[in-house]
Order: C-alpha cells, then structure tokens, then sequence
C-alpha cells in the first residue's frame, strides 16, 4: 500500500523518460546537492598530505569523472552489476581517514593500492547478503559511523586552523584562519535553517562560495601559481603507481564493509521512494547489483586515480522534492560530472581554496556524520549487551585516536592496522557484539 502511494505521488517513475527540458532540469538539481560533496574529499586527502597545486585539481577532476561514470552504471545496471534506480555515486567521506593514515605511510600508490584491493571485500559482501547482515548489525554499523564522524572532526578543525602549511609557517590557530572558518560555519547553519528548500539545499555552496570571495579579498589565494587553466585532463589509469601492505588494506576493508552495510539502506530508501518493492526477489537483486556496483565503481575509481565511492544518500530526498525517480535522469547527472571532470579549470579553481574556508563546511558535515550515526544506534534497543559494545568500542576507538603513542611498543603491523579509531573502534564493535552474550 505505501509503495503504491509513493509511486502515486511520483511525477516520472524510474522507466518513465521525462522530456529534455524537465530531465536537464531536475539532473542540475541533482548536481547542486552532490558536487561539493564529491569533491571535498579529494580535497581534504591532498591538503592532509601537502600535495601540489595540479597534483590536487587532478585529483579532483578524477573525482568528478569517476563518479559520472560510477552513477551511470548504477542507473543503467549492466548485467549484475547496478540497481536500475536514479541512484548517484560520489566520492564517500567515510575512508578519508584510513586513507589519510595510509598516504603519510606510503603516499598515492599505496593509496590506490589498498582502496583497489579493499574493492573487493564489497563485492564479496553483495553476494553474502544475508550472512554479513548477521554480522554488521545497526548497532556496530551505528558506532563505526559515529566513529567514522568523531575521528574526522580533528581533519575539519585542523582546517579551521590553517592545515599543514600553517603550521609550518607558525600561523596555524590565527584570528585570521579561524575568523574565516567561524564566517564559512555561520553562512551555512544561518542557510540550512531556511524554510525556502532550494536556500537550504544550497547552504554548503553558498557557504563555500561566500568564503572563497572573502579568502580572495584577505589576499588568501593566488591565482598566479596556477600555470595553466586551458586543455583537458585525459583520465590516465595508474598514473600514480600502485603499491600494498596488509595493515593499511585491513583499516580501508573495514570500512568497505560498512559502506556495504550503509549501502543497503540508501538503496531501500530509494526503492520505496522510487515506489519500487522494499522486499522479495526482485528487491534483493536490486540490492545485491547495488553493492557489487559501489565495490565495482570504487575498484574503477582507483584505476583513474581517485578514491573509493559511495551512494549519496542526500539524492533521496531530491527524489522526493522533485517528484522524479526516472534512472534516464541518471545519465544526464553522470554526463554533467564526467564533462567537469575533463576540464582541469574546475578542479584548479578548487584546489586553490584556503583550508579555512573548507574546514568551515567540514567540520559540519563531520559532525553530520556523527549525529547520523548517534542516530543509528539510538534507533535499538539499548541493552546492557549494547551498552557493554558501546562502551569498549568508543572507550578503545577514542583512545588511539586521542593518544596514538599508547601503541608505540607494538609491532609496526599492529600499530599500522589500529592506530586508526575506526579500526580499532569498529574491529572492537564486531568483535564484541558477536561475543558478548549476556541472559537479561
């Protein structure tokens, strides 16, 4: 019955081909919710590891091409791979961490070698469905998330602060930076309280945008270090090397594991909203094609060096605003991020923004994340078996995030694999969730 009212209340269902004009339309909604999104990630990564100017914009690009082609493979679905839903892929944040510990470690090769090898733990997962539901429950999946925004926090306010280089320079904490940021973090909360849905959508670009032109003003980017705006950026796979090391491919599968998890229920999500079955087996094979897809796609975004991708969730809701669920949307949006990642004038212009201003929108989308999370895990029932979980997957994931030196006499491998939180925190989750067993 509740299918039936969704698909009701739909303009185009996910067959239906909407006209040009209404497609480019809703597509270019679609784009606005997704594209800082997409590309702060590489962002983040290339400012925590000092990279260049052009290392960084092609970093971008790459983030922006794969995920056009990452959407449109979901939207299409070839053979098993994909769900048939407008269903968007970008850039995930929830590796930035793992990923940031492995590029000090070993740099980009490492990076892309791990993310590509960590690809195929999600696409194991899509065909062991129901056995990895056993294990990844709601509550571990709610604590790795919670972790996942807890430990991510300390990337944004770093931001905040000036990053690496203002550290470097001794200007790391001035009233400049955090003025900047402080500005950037009013601009969106004072946007997304809006009741006009479109300001509220809007909230992290306006934000974004309005410190980018205040950053210029302070004199705080220089446009004259980029040599070059013209050309295009030809995708090269493998530009930058590939490399291994078990500790590094444990800390990013473990989080291929919860974005399998995540990727579940956004594809539900979807499927109800779209009007579409949420059980049976056309459903499950929907939803298995999903996961193969996110595992597939990050697997493909690590051969043109770019990090690993996710369903965006926000593009649910934009579903429902719009009243247009068809997957031919999809492609539009897909061609949109494949042609703006093909121009390096996108991702130079982006590269050049001041980490204030960036770290302005982060920390509140790091915070987001763990709220979502809090969210999670607030929706069980809390047991004293989930207290105990709880309790020792927070006290442990917090504790090496807060003091990594407590793993100093450790072997290099154990040191490597927990002296991420989420490692140890999520390692910790599963751990004891399937162990612990307590008679109430």
């Amino acid at each position: 019955m509740e299918n039936k009212q969704e698909r009701s209340a739909l303009i185009y269902g996910i067959e239906d081909r909407p006209p040009f004009k209404e497609a480019f339309f809703a597509a270019l909604q679609h784009l606005l919710a997704i594209f800082v999104a997409i590309v702060t990630p590489p962002l983040i990564i290339a400012g925590a590891l000092n990279l260049d100017v052009e290392t960084t914009a092609f970093l971008v690009s790459m983030a922006l091409f794969a995920s056009g082609i990452s959407t449109f493979i979901q939207c299409k679905r070839i053979g098993c791979i994909g769900t048939g839903l407008l269903c968007i892929q970008g850039t995930s944040f929830s590796f930035i961490g793992p990923i940031i510990s492995t590029g000090l470690t070993g740099g980009l090769p490492l990076i892309f070698g791990v993310c590509m090898a960590g690809s195929f733990v999600e696409m194991l997962i899509s065909r062991l469905l129901k056995y990895a539901r056993k294990i990844i429950t709601p509550l571990v999946s709610g604590i790795v998330v919670t972790l996942i925004g807890m430990s991510l926090i300390k990337v944004g306010i770093t931001a905040c602060g000036g990053g690496a280089l203002a550290k470097a320079d001794g200007t790391f904490g001035s009233f400049e930076h955090l003025e900047l940021a402080a500005f950037v973090l009013v601009l969106i909360i004072f946007f997304n309280r809006s009741g006009n849905k479109y300001l509220r959508m809007s909230s992290i670009v306006i934000g974004l945008g309005a410190g980018y032109v205040v950053a210029y003003f302070m004199g705080m980017i220089d446009f004259s270090s980029v040599r070059n705006y013209g050309g295009v950026h030809i995708p090269l796979p493998f530009k930058y090397g590939l490399s291994f090391e078990w500790s590094s491919f444990i800390a990013v599968g473990l989080i291929y594991t919860i974005t399998a998890i995540e990727a579940y229920g956004d594809i539900t999500a979807n499927s109800m909203i779209s009007g579409e079955p949420v059980e049976g087996d056309k459903f499950i094979r929907r939803v298995s094609g999903g996961i193969m897809a996110d595992g597939f796609n990050s697997f493909m975004a690590s051969v043109f060096n770019s990090f690993p991708n996710s369903i965006f969730a926000q593009n649910n809701g934009m579903i429902q605003l719009t009243g247009v669920a068809s997957r031919y949307v999809g492609y539009y949006i897909a061609a949109f991020l494949i042609l703006l990642g093909l121009f390096p004038a996108v991702g130079l212009v982006f590269s050049l923004m001041p980490e204030p201003v960036l770290g302005g929108a982060t920390l509140l989308m790091f915070g987001t994340v763990a709220a979502a999370g809090i969210r999670i895990i607030a929706s069980q029932n809390i047991d004293r078996k989930a207290t105990l979980v709880m309790a020792l997957s927070f006290s442990l994931g917090l504790s090496v995030e807060l003091l990594p030196e407590i793993l100093m006499y450790f072997p290099d491998t154990i040191k490597n694999i927990f002296s991420s939180g989420i490692t140890a925190g999520g390692v910790t989750a599963i751990v004891s969730n399937a162990l612990i067993r307590i008679k109430e």
